[in-house]
């Protein structure tokens, strides 16, 4: 199983395509906090649940000055079209490589329906990206719950 994350740890840096086939960095977004999240697979239920929810509050992320990122190990192609089929507002980032899920430790073993599975583990981090680019991890949680999550971060936050 990959490290995990806390608090107050350097966020590893990431460069992967969106749905719309643009590279993204997370140092495109100096000066700026970001949610990063990781799910499993576009288009399955509670992934859904999850992206439609994040993008239901993206006017209170805006307003927060926090821009929210999907990571998940589809290809772009896949994540294009959940995209528009769920009408979700905010990029959606392709790991299939697992060079973002790895060093977040949101890849490794997790129960699904009662097995023991290698694959994506649900988690959240907020992380605080310096002008030069260098993120800090203010919030990291695993193995979360796609329904009622957003809702919870946003109370954490006070947004």
């Amino acid at each position: 199983m990959s490290t995990r994350l806390a608090e107050g740890d350097t966020a590893p840096a990431f460069t992967l395509t969106d749905d719309q086939g643009q590279s993204v960095s997370l140092s495109d977004f100096a000066g700026q906090r970001v949610v990063v999240y990781f799910y499993p697979a576009a288009m399955t239920p509670g992934c859904t649940t999850q992206a439609v929810d994040f993008t239901a509050a993206a006017e209170a992320f805006d307003k927060a000055g926090i821009t929210v990122l999907g990571i998940s190990p589809d290809e772009v192609d896949q994540l294009a079209a959940f995209r528009v089929k769920a009408d979700i507002a905010f990029p959606l980032l392709s790991d299939p490589d697992h060079l973002a899920l790895e060093p977040y430790g949101a890849w490794g073993e997790r129960m699904l329906y009662g097995k023991q599975v290698t694959g994506v583990i649900r988690s959240t981090f907020v992380v605080d990206v310096a002008e030069d680019g260098t993120g800090t991890v203010a919030t990291a949680q695993y193995n979360v719950k796609a329904t009622g999550h957003v809702e919870r971060l946003r109370r954490q936050l006070a947004i």
